[in-house]
């Protein structure tokens, strides 16, 4: 049990740091219970640590939200704008429950992963291209009245993508609202709120639906997960949110494509399977 909760803390640190940056949470984390030997759990840990980062969003834009809650019943942009989210999250939501056994049978590997963050990196610095080096100042915050349906749906489909562990869900649904023409604080953000209802969502299904197999040390090793992966989480939102402000996502799609090759060189040479 010890060494499992050290395992549990070091996968935390990584689901923290990365939920939020477009280099994938599963995808880091498949490799990293892969490298260190930590499979008492199966897929549920990749989806159910993921609850801290959901919690860890909601208390970052607390009072955002609490003012939203507030004016829910008698403000239609944010009754819009919430009804934008709900439309860019039913792609994933949909696909996700109608293939989650496909997906986790076929899909979380680490050569999958590998694959997937070299495609991804080759994508945002394909969207960086296509953007021109549009300078970073772009960093207002997101405008809820300026969002449409189009935009919600380019966003929604790009971020289905991310049902493939590797392509990263975050990442995708940037890259997506780039190319619906939002800027780079807008897009970022926009995943942020996405991830409340979907990361939330999937979490509770996948934690209700294995209770039945789930012991108490499971559950106790999944909490520390959640814990500390929110805390890390937090600490990632505020320091994204503060680099976006200055400069591009070539640095991640550089990061992503030399991740997968040496991914694809640990498999090769027998140090992960």
């Amino acid at each position: 049990m010890g060494e499992d909760l050290l395992r549990v803390a070091v996968l935390s640190l990584v689901e923290g740091i990365t939920e939020f940056l477009p280099i994938s949470s599963t995808g880091h984390l498949i490799v990293g219970k892969a490298l260190l030997g930590f499979d008492a759990l199966g897929t549920v840990f990749e989806i159910v640590i993921q609850i801290g980062a959901a919690c860890a969003l909601i208390l970052y834009y607390r009072k955002s939200l609490g003012a939203q809650a507030a004016q829910f019943r008698v403000n239609a942009e944010v009754r819009r704008f919430w009804q934008l989210i709900l439309v860019a999250c039913l792609p994933a939501a949909a696909l996700g429950l109608l293939l989650e056994a496909q997906i986790e049978t076929a899909l979380f590997t680490p050569q999958v992963v590998a694959l997937a963050l070299i495609a991804g990196g080759v994508a945002l610095l394909a969207v960086e291209y296509y953007m021109g080096g549009k300078p970073c100042g772009d960093a207002r915050a997101l405008q809820f009245a300026e969002l449409t349906l189009r935009q919600a749906l380019m966003v929604g489909a790009a971020q289905a993508l991310a049902l493939i562990p590797g392509v990263s869900r975050s990442g995708s649904s940037i890259v997506g609202g780039l190319l619906a023409g939002m800027n780079r604080r807008e897009a970022t953000e926009f995943s942020f709120y996405l991830a409340i209802p979907l990361l939330g969502g999937a979490t509770l299904y996948k934690l209700v639906k294995s209770l039945t197999v789930l012991g108490a040390d499971e559950l106790l090793l999944l909490a520390a997960g959640a814990l500390l992966s929110g805390l890390f989480a937090w600490l990632a939102i505020d320091w994204l949110l503060g680099y976006i402000a200055r400069h591009s996502f070539v640095l991640f799609g550089v990061y992503r494509i030399v991740a997968g090759a040496l991914v694809l060189l640990a498999v090769a040479g027998g140090v992960i399977a």
